[in-house]
């Protein structure tokens, strides 16, 4: 999938892969796509809520060899 900035929140815990992705969401025009790779289980939960809470949109969410990874799209 295309983006257009990637965040690497490898190693954090709750709950700063979203206050790090709330932060890299804010300089990014409305549509415009952040990859977000995890490593905190507890991402998968909290990275859908996160969409839902702030009006953007998840558009996918993957697990690849310990990590996860979020596609989310700014509103």
């Amino acid at each position: 999938m295309n983006f257009d900035k990637e965040f690497d929140a490898s190693g954090m815990s709750c709950p700063l892969p979203i206050v790090k992705t709330k932060k890299a969401l804010a300089d990014m025009a409305s549509g415009q796509v952040l990859r977000v790779i995890a490593t905190d289980c507890g991402a998968v939960k909290d990275m859908q809520a996160f969409a839902d809470q702030t009006g953007n949109t998840l558009m996918a969410s993957e697990e690849a060899g310990g990590k996860y990874i979020f596609f989310m799209k700014k509103k």
